[in-house]
């Protein structure tokens, strides 16, 4: 027998859903510092961001199996945001507060650093900007 796939993306998909249809408000509390998250950094606090993605408030909302990616205004000014699965903490209605929260998961291992260097001879070997973890 295989192996079978994280369940998390499909229970965040259901729950939003969920959420939605009894007229609340969904709100996904995300691990701002997991590798691959990309939400406005000045509006993180304590290393979480809670995001509102009601229908209303965002657009090009894609809950894929690997991560949630939308555009959203914060303080209106446009963002693209961009969550890996595991770095939702929990999805929860802003009403009411109910929904389902998530144990955290490790991040998957950063590639290796031999590969092939798109980034041109001056950029080095640093891949671009990164999230880490400060503790």
């Amino acid at each position: 027998m295989s192996e079978m796939t994280s369940n998390r993306p499909y229970l965040i998909r259901a729950t939003h859903e969920w959420i939605c249809d009894n007229g609340l408000t969904p709100h996904l509390a995300v691990d701002a510092g997991y590798p691959g998250t990309e939400v406005p950094q000045e509006f993180v606090k304590d290393g979480q961001i809670v995001l509102n993605v009601a229908p209303r408030a965002v657009t090009q909302f894609v809950a894929g199996n690997d991560e949630i990616v939308f555009s959203a205004r914060f303080g209106g000014v446009p963002h693209h945001l961009r969550v890996p699965v595991g770095a939702v903490i929990a999805i929860f209605a802003r009403e009411n507060g109910q929904g389902m929260a998530f144990e955290p998961i490790d991040p998957p291992p950063d590639p290796p650093e031999d590969g092939p260097d798109d980034n041109g001879p001056d950029k080095g070997p640093d891949k671009g900007p990164r999230l880490r973890v400060v503790k």
